[in-house]
């Protein structure tokens, strides 16, 4: 059960951070002006990408553990969840951060600004798979 326990911590830490970023750095970066906006975002990027990509894998390889140890399907399932942070990042966000990156901080204007909001639009799901997981991890330890 250590494994599943383990895999819980990793689905909170996970969901605090992406709730964090959707709920106190975004609204703060929307305040600001265009190019000031897509200076912070450009490093929380990288940084919150390193992060949660990590902590994504952590958590399916500690379900994935829990899983194969205790054969309860809830370990699996938000195991599964939580890779699944992956592809939709590549197909679902990944298009918006390279446009983003793309746009010299000088360059900041109306389409950065617009893509920047997408942007948080987008990292929401992110946060929602994190909470589906934590709660399936949860109810799967509690069993």
């Amino acid at each position: 059960m250590l494994w599943g326990q383990l895999a819980l911590v990793t689905a909170a830490l996970f969901t605090g951070a992406a709730f964090y970023i959707n709920a106190v750095e975004q609204p703060a970066r929307l305040g600001l002006e265009a190019r000031s906006m897509l200076a912070v975002w450009k490093p929380a990027y990288r940084r919150g990408f390193a992060m949660q990509a990590t902590l994504a894998l952590i958590g399916f390889a500690l379900g994935a553990l829990a899983f194969w140890q205790t054969r309860d399907w809830h370990f699996l399932a938000g195991g599964v969840l939580m890779l699944a942070n992956w592809p939709f990042t590549f197909i679902g966000i990944m298009p918006t951060n390279r446009r983003l990156l793309a746009i010299p901080e000088g360059q900041a204007g109306p389409e950065s600004v617009h893509l920047v909001a997408v942007w948080g639009q987008l990292h929401m799901v992110r946060t929602g798979l994190g909470l589906l997981a934590t709660l399936i991890f949860l109810w799967g330890t509690l069993g």
